[in-house]
C-alpha cells in the first residue's frame, strides 16, 4: 500500500522525491495521509472522496482560487502566506489534482509547529474558533470571483423543503402515521424559515465565500495559541456568511451530543454562544451588512431546523442517506436536534442581546 502511494506522490512537485506516505487521523469523507521527502519536508495527500464531490476539478479549482486570494491578502498585511494559509501543490504537469483510475488525488504543503483541537470545551476556545471564522471570512469579503457551486442544494431551504414534501409524500418505508406530532414540529416552522432564505435569494443577506465545515479541527493555531489558518476547503462556495456562523452555534454551543438519547443533556450553551459570537464579531463585525446582523443569532435556529428536517427526512425515506447505527438513529437524531431548537428558541431574545451587546462594544 505504501509503495503505491509513493507512486501517486511522485506524480506532484514536491521538494525532494517522497520516501514515506502515513495515514493521518480518520477522515469520514476524504483519505488523508502525511508524505515526507528525504529533505525533510512534509505534505498532506489526500485522497478526494468523489462519491459526495460530484465535480472534484471544479472543487479544486475553487480551492485555489481562494487560497491564491487569502495569501495575495496576507502578505499585504505583512504576514506569512506560507502558514497562514494552505498552499496547493500541483502535480508536476501543474494539474491541482491527479487522477489514478477513478480516485483524484490532491496535495498540499504540511505546515509545521502547530496545534489543533478536536472540540470546543470552554467559551474561550469557543472565542478562538470563531475568531478563526471569522478572519477566514474577512479576508475573503472582497473576493468577486464565482466559485463552482460544488454542493448543489446546499442549506438552500426552499431545495429542502421540496425534498420534505416529496419525501412525506412518498411514505418509503412507511413510517409517516406514526409521525404527526414530529412533521409537526417542521411545518409550524416553515414559514418563517422561508422568510429567512428569501431575503438570500432577493440579495438582502448577500453571499459571500463560506467555509461549510467550520469544526474547530479545521482551524489550525500556532504553538502560542493564537489562530493561523483555517485547512480543509474543499467544502468552500458561495453562500450567505450566516451559514457558518449557525453551524458553528449547532456544534460548539450544544451541551450534549448531536444523537443524544438523553434529551436531558442536550441544550444551547448561552456561555459558549457568547465566546463564539464575541470572536467570530472581533474579524467580522465590520464588513458584515446590516440584514447579516440583524439575523446572526436566527442563523443558529435555522441550520439547526434544517438538521431536525434532514434526519427526519432520512427516516422517513428508511435511512439512505446517513449512516445509522442502530434502527431508530435518525428518530433519535432528530428529537436530539429538535431539543437544541427548542433551547435555542427559548433563549433567541438573550442570543440577540449578545450579538448586539458585541457588535457595540467594539
Amino acid at each position: 500500500m505504501e509503495k503505491d502511494l509513493k507512486e501517486i506522490a511522485s506524480h506532484f512537485d514536491t521538494d525532494a522525491p517522497v520516501i514515506s506516505v502515513n495515514p493521518l487521523g480518520e477522515g469520514f469523507i476524504n483519505d488523508t495521509f502525511v508524505a515526507a521527502t528525504d529533505k525533510g519536508s512534509r505534505y498532506i495527500l489526500q485522497r478526494k472522496n468523489s462519491a459526495i464531490f460530484k465535480d472534484v476539478p471544479a472543487m479544486m479549482d475553487n480551492i485555489k482560487r481562494v487560497t491564491d486570494h487569502l495569501k495575495r491578502k496576507i502578505s499585504e498585511a505583512g504576514g506569512d502566506p506560507m502558514r497562514e494559509a494552505m498552499t496547493i501543490i500541483p502535480t508536476r504537469d501543474g494539474a491541482l489534482y491527479y487522477k489514478n483510475g477513478d480516485d483524484y488525488w490532491a496535495m498540499s504543503l504540511f505546515i509545521e509547529n502547530t496545534r489543533s483541537y478536536t472540540a470546543a470545551t470552554d467559551p474561550s476556545l469557543a472565542y478562538q474558533g470563531g475568531k478563526g471564522i471569522g478572519l477566514f471570512q474577512r479576508l475573503l469579503s472582497d473576493f468577486t470571483e464565482p466559485l463552482a457551486d460544488i454542493l448543489p442544494g446546499f442549506h438552500d431551504m426552499r431545495f429542502r423543503l421540496i425534498q420534505w414534501d416529496e419525501a412525506v409524500k412518498a411514505d418509503k418505508a412507511g413510517r409517516v402515521a406514526s409521525l404527526v406530532e414530529e412533521i409537526g414540529w417542521i411545518e409550524a416552522r416553515r414559514d418563517r424559515m422561508m422568510e429567512f432564505w428569501k431575503m438570500v435569494e432577493s440579495g438582502v443577506i448577500p453571499r459571500r465565500v463560506t467555509h461549510n465545515d467550520t469544526k474547530i479541527s479545521n482551524i489550525l493555531f500556532d504553538t502560542d495559541g493564537e489562530v493561523l489558518c483555517v485547512i480543509d476547503l474543499d467544502t468552500v462556495l458561495s453562500a450567505t456568511a450566516l451559514n457558518d456562523f449557525g453551524d458553528s452555534i449547532r456544534s460548539y454551543a450544544n451541551t450534549g451530543e448531536e444523537d443524544d438519547k438523553n434529551l436531558d443533556r442536550v441544550s444551547m450553551s448561552l456561555e459558549m454562544f457568547r465566546g463564539y459570537t464575541a470572536g467570530y464579531l472581533s474579524q467580522a463585525g465590520d464588513f458584515l451588512c446590516e440584514a447579516e446582523r440583524d439575523n446572526l443569532a436566527f442563523s443558529a435556529l435555522f441550520i439547526t431546523y434544517e438538521q431536525v428536517l434532514r434526519f427526519l427526512m432520512d427516516y422517513i425515506d428508511g435511512d439512505t442517506y446517513y449512516r445509522i447505527k442502530y434502527p431508530d438513529h435518525n428518530l433519535v437524531r432528530t428529537h436530539a436536534q429538535y431539543k437544541l431548537l427548542r433551547s435555542m428558541e427559548e433563549q433567541y431574545e438573550a442570543m440577540r442581546r449578545t450579538v448586539g451587546e458585541e457588535l457595540s462594544g467594539r
